[in-house]
């Protein structure tokens, strides 16, 4: 790929890594960030987890969607998304208009290792989570693969690694 103008945006399923590689990148490239979760969350006054219990999962998906329509991108950006972004089709149309798209990925073992970690993610809140999990990446893996542009499988790499794959294959010399 040649060298970018364009943002780039960050798609993949929750734990890959796109919030930390996304704030990596800013850091890197000197270009703001946005977080679509994070737009949400201050949108709503409430955070992500809150918004899945008290108004579903479908208004969550509405609010995305509509965050994705306002967001003015004016300069070359890093935009991290959440990980069912891809799921409606205008919201993966916008996101191409936004910018280059980099899917984030990762192994089961790597992925259920990670969200282990914390329970604030509202999708894996149920009585088996590593079979929610395989359930929710075999539902959206089409829709990763084929919004994304290019994609990094982040399992054996650190944030500065998967930061500078992107780095590489758009060409950024900062």
């Amino acid at each position: 790929m040649r060298k970018t103008n364009r943002s780039i945006v960050l798609i993949g399923f929750m734990g890959t890594g796109k919030s930390a590689v996304g704030r990596l990148l800013a850091l890197q490239e000197g270009w703001p960030r946005f977080d679509t979760d994070e737009m949400i969350a201050t949108a709503l006054k409430m955070p992500i987890s809150e918004i899945f219990v008290r108004l579903g999962e479908d208004r969550f998906r509405e609010e995305e969607t509509a965050v994705l329509k306002k967001l003015e991108v004016v300069a070359p950006s890093i935009v991290v998304t959440g990980g069912g972004v891809v799921m409606r089709p205008e919201n993966v149309a916008r996101l191409r208009e936004l910018g280059s798209i980099v899917c984030l990925t990762a192994d089961s073992a790597t992925l259920l290792e990670r969200l282990g970690r914390r329970s604030n993610r509202p999708l894996l809140q149920t009585d088996n989570p590593a079979e929610t999990l395989q359930t929710l990446l075999r539902e959206r893996e089409p829709f990763y693969q084929e919004a994304a542009d290019f994609t990094v499988d982040t399992s054996s790499l650190s944030h500065d690694q998967v930061a500078q794959s992107i780095r590489d294959v758009l060409a950024l010399s900062n």
